[in-house]
C-alpha cells in the first residue's frame, strides 16, 4: 500500500508507517528518525562496517547450525557484505543520541539488510522474504550486538589505523634521533638549564613514547577482545544456540584478522562498558604522549631569533595575515587540539560507563561514537605529524653554541671540588656573565687538561661518575 510516489508504507509491531519510497530501512527506523532529531552526528563508517560484519557472520553461523534456510542466509550474507563495503551507508540514518542500548541502530541494520536481501531474492521492498527480526537478527539482541560492534570496530580501527600510524611516527622519530645524535645541547629541567644532552637522545625519548604507546594498545586490544555476543537480552543467552557466539566470533576473527572471542561472563559484558572505558583511558594516555612530543617540538623551534630556536620545523603555510614571513608550528598545534578532543571524548566515555544500570548499559551509542572518534583522530594526527613535521625537522647551531655558556656544566666539577665549591663557581659565572670554565680557572687549581676532562659536554651525555654527580634536579 502506498500513499504517493515518494513514500511507501511498511509495518512493525506498532503498526503502519510511511517511509521514503527508495529507503531500504523500514517502519521502526523511521520512528527513530522522527524520535531523535538531535544532532548531525552519525555512527562512523568503521562502526557500520563492524555492524555489517556481525550480521554477515551471524547469518553464516545460523545457516551452519541448520537454523536458517540456506537461500535466505546467502541473500543475507550478500546484503550484509554490501553494508560492510559501504554501499548502503546512506540508509543508516540515525542520530548518535538515541535509545541508550543502540536498539534503533541495530533495527536500522536489520531492516536495511532484510530489505536488500529480499530484493536479491527477487522480492519488493517491504515484502519480508527476509525478515529483519526472524532472520537477520536471529540469535541476537541489540543488547549484545551493539557492545560487540563497539568492541569490534575499535579493534579494527586500532589494528588498521592507529598502530600503523604510531609505528610510522616512531620510525621517523628514530631516524631523527640517529641524525641528531652528534648534536650536543643544553638539557632543561623545571624549564631551566640542566646538564648537556644530545638532541638525538631527546628524540630517542620521543620515539620511546610512541613505541610504548603501541605496547599499551595491546592491553586495550585484550580488554576489547571479549565480546557480549551470545548473551541476547540480559546475558542469559535466551533464544540463541549455545554455540552461536563462539562460532560467530571465530568467523569474525577470520574475516578481520583481529582477536575476538565470546566473553566468559556475559552478565558483566552487557551490564557494563568497563572494557570500553579501559581502552579509552589507554587512548588518553597515548594522547598525553603525543602532546608531550608535539609541544616540545614547537618550543624547541620557537623563535627563530627571540626564542629557543634549537630546531626548525617545516614551513607548511604562512603564519600570519598581518606579519609577513611569519611561520608557525601549525602541525604541532593540530596535534595538541586533537589531544584536547580525545580528553573530552574520554570524559564522555567514562560518564557513559556510569550509565550501567542492572543488566544493561544505556549509554552505548555515545560511548561507541567517542572511542571511535578518538582512535581515528589519534591515528590521523600521529600520521600527519610524522609526515608533515617530523620528517622535515632540522637542527640549528643554537644548541651546541650555547653549551659552553651553560651554567650547569659546573655539575662536572662536583666530583673534583665538591658540590658547594661548584655551586659558588656557577653563581659567580651567572653574576658576571663568564663561563664556568673561566671562573673555575680563577678559583681552583685545576689544570686546563683537567678542566677539559671535567667539562667535556659529550662525556656528560653518558652514564658515569667522572662526568657528573648523582642527584635529582
Amino acid at each position: 500500500m502506498t500513499t504517493d510516489s515518494n513514500v511507501r508504507v511498511e509495518r512493525d509491531s506498532m503498526g503502519p508507517m510511511e517511509v521514503p519510497a527508495d529507503a531500504l530501512y523500514g517502519a521502526s527506523t523511521m520512528r527513530a528518525v522522527l524520535n531523535f532529531p538531535i544532532s548531525d552526528l552519525r555512527f562512523s563508517r568503521t562502526f557500520i562496517r563492524a555492524l555489517g560484519l556481525v550480521k554477515l557472520a551471524a547469518a553464516r553461523t545460523n545457516a551452519s547450525l541448520g537454523l536458517l534456510d540456506q537461500t535466505i542466509a546467502d541473500a543475507t550474507v550478500k546484503a550484509a557484505q554490501e553494508v560492510v563495503d559501504g554501499e548502503l551507508d546512506r540508509h543508516f540514518v540515525l542520530d548518535i543520541f538515541q535509545t541508550g542500548s543502540g536498539t534503533s541502530t541495530n533495527t536500522n541494520a536489520n531492516e536495511v539488510i532484510a530489505n536488500r536481501a529480499s530484493q536479491i531474492m527477487g522480492g519488493d521492498l517491504g515484502s519480508r522474504l527476509v525478515h529483519p527480526n526472524d532472520h537477520v537478527n536471529m540469535g541476537q539482541s541489540s543488547n549484545d550486538v551493539i557492545p560487540t560492534c563497539i568492541h569490534l570496530a575499535s579493534l579494527i580501527a586500532i589494528k588498521e589505523d592507529l598502530i600503523p600510524s604510531l609505528q610510522f611516527l616512531a620510525e621517523e622519530l628514530r631516524k631523527k634521533s640517529d641524525e641528531f645524535w652528534p648534536v650536543i645541547k643544553t638539557g632543561r629541567t623545571h624549564l631551566q638549564d640542566a646538564t648537556p644532552i644530545r638532541l638525538g637522545q631527546q628524540f630517542l625519548g620521543f620515539a620511546g613514547q610512541a613505541e610504548i604507546g603501541i605496547k599499551r594498545l595491546t592491553r586495550a586490544q585484550e580488554a576489547l577482545a571479549e565480546v557480549a555476543l551470545g548473551g541476547t537480552a540480559v546475558g542469559t543467552g535466551v533464544n540463541t544456540h549455545p554455540e552461536f557466539s563462539s562460532r560467530t566470533c571465530q568467523v569474525l576473527s577470520e574475516m578481520t584478522g583481529v582477536d575476538i572471542r565470546e566473553t566468559s561472563n556475559h552478565f558483566q559484558a552487557q551490564a557494563t562498558l568497563d572494557a570500553v572505558v579501559e581502552a579509552s583511558g589507554i587512548l588518553k594516555t597515548i594522547a598525553i604522549s603525543l602532546h608531550k612530543i608535539a609541544n616540545d617540538v614547537r618550543f624547541l623551534a620557537c623563535g627563530p631569533r627571540a626564542g629557543i630556536g634549537e630546531i626548525t620545523v617545516p614551513e607548511v603555510q604562512p603564519g600570519s595575515s598581518i606579519m609577513p614571513g611569519k611561520v608557525n608550528p601549525v602541525i604541532s598545534e593540530s596535534v595538541i587540539q586533537v589531544v584536547a578532543q580525545v580528553f573530552g571524548n574520554h570524559t564522555t566515555v567514562a560518564m557513559a560507563g556510569h550509565g550501567s544500570y542492572f543488566e544493561l548499559n544505556t549509554m552505548m551509542p555515545v560511548a561507541g561514537h567517542n572511542i571511535l572518534e578518538s582512535i581515528a583522530l589519534l591515528a590521523s594526527s600521529a600520521n600527519n605529524f610524522a609526515e608533515q613535521c617530523v620528517k622535515g625537522i632540522e637542527a640549528t647551531s643554537v644548541g651546541p653554541d650555547m653549551v659552553e655558556k651553560g651554567l650547569m656544566l659546573g655539575t662536572g666539577l662536583s666530583p673534583a671540588i665538591g658540590y658547594d665549591a661548584a655551586a659558588d663557581i656557577a653563581k659567580e659565572a651567572a653574576a658576571t656573565g663568564k663561563t664556568i670554565r673561566e671562573v673555575a680557572k680563577l678559583k681552583t687549581s685545576l689544570s686546563d687538561i683537567e678542566l677539559d676532562d671535567l667539562l667535556d659536554p659529550e662525556a656528560m651525555t653518558e652514564p658515569g661518575i667522572g662526568a657528573g654527580v648523582g642527584g635529582g634536579g
